[in-house]
């Protein structure tokens, strides 16, 4: 069964492009905003030696938080730091195959057709402890999130490299 929640809008994109702080600011002013669940599962699995969980774990993991999120999303307007599709492409482009339950969750989950991706923006890409790509891997994250969101039949709108304030105005114009 297709379950359609057209009030979740999902803001994906390569690390360090500036999602977090646009959903900060969101929910700042009283939107409803969810975490994003890759950061989450980072700090549950990292392993002592600093490297990360195994592929099929993490994205495991990810999907686990992005299905619980789906489904206990309220009718009002939320915004998604990614979603269950950004774990499914993350699957895909770590070789996590087969993954039925990727697959099926992408397929039945649907969110708000429209999808915000923020391109990659050198002026304000940082690494932090638990963002390790170099930029060259941040522009290859963003292609393949945007690969993940087509495939899986969103409309991709690129988010301005704007001031946070614009950014906002942006997405609250477009999120009805």
């Amino acid at each position: 069964m297709i379950i359609e929640k057209p009030n979740l809008f999902a803001i994906t994109g390569g690390p360090g492009a500036g999602k977090t702080t646009l959903l900060r600011a969101l929910q700042a002013l009283g939107e409803a905003c969810v975490e994003e669940s890759a950061r989450t599962v980072i700090r549950a699995g990292m392993r002592r030696d600093g490297r990360r969980p195994d592929p099929r774990a993490f994205c495991d993991g990810m999907l686990a938080l992005d299905v619980a999120a789906f489904h206990a999303a309220g009718p009002e307007r939320r915004f998604l730091d990614r979603s269950l599709v950004d774990a499914w492409g993350t699957a895909r482009a770590m070789g996590v195959a087969p993954w039925p339950e990727g697959d099926e969750a992408v397929r039945t989950l649907r969110l708000n057709r429209r999808a915000f991706i923020a391109p990659p923006w050198k002026a304000i890409y940082a690494n932090d402890a638990e963002r390790i790509q170099t930029w060259s891997q941040a522009i290859e994250a963003y292609e393949s999130c945007g690969a993940a969101y087509g495939a899986a039949g969103y409309e991709l709108i690129e988010l301005p490299r704007v001031d946070v304030e614009r950014r906002v105005a942006f997405v609250l114009e477009v999120a009805i």
